[in-house]
């Protein structure tokens, strides 16, 4: 059961980080009624993932694995969990984003978005990615049995 789930929280893990690059390119583009198609869906991709990783790494701390204990006295799990509850958090900006271009998408439409908010959308995605590359060094200190 425990090769299941980290199995099940590394494809989670995979399918985020993918799903945040191709929102990074996606917003980078012009804006088109497919983009923003694909940024919506994608952003829904996203949210899954990360739900599903978030429950995943919960139950992989609690009852499988080496424990909780373990695991909330360790500085590079604290970090990486920080993390991600952070840029979680942040992730509802760009996601409230998508979700007002709705009606416009649903009537065929591209829509229309302020540059500032064009801006913030495109720095929480950056961020995002910042974040993921701090997750990764942090789980790679963790594997090693570091920064305890």
């Amino acid at each position: 059961m425990t090769t299941l789930f980290a199995f099940l929280h590394h494809l989670c893990a995979f399918t985020l980080v993918a799903a945040v690059a191709i929102e990074f390119v996606l917003i980078r583009g012009e804006l088109t009624l497919s983009a923003a198609r694909r940024l919506q869906v994608t952003d829904l991709v996203l949210g899954v993932a990360a739900g599903a990783l978030f429950a995943i790494g919960l139950l992989r701390v609690f009852f499988f694995e080496k424990g909780a204990d373990y695991y909330f006295h360790s500085h590079a799990f604290l970090t990486k969990f920080s993390l991600f509850i952070v840029i979680g958090l942040l992730s509802i900006i760009p996601t409230m984003e998508f979700l007002s271009w709705r009606g416009a998408v649903k009537a065929g439409q591209v829509p229309v978005v302020e540059a500032q908010k064009l801006r913030r959308v495109t720095m929480v995605i950056h961020s995002e990615l910042l974040a993921i590359v701090i997750i990764l060094l942090c789980a790679a200190i963790m594997a090693r049995g570091g920064w305890v």
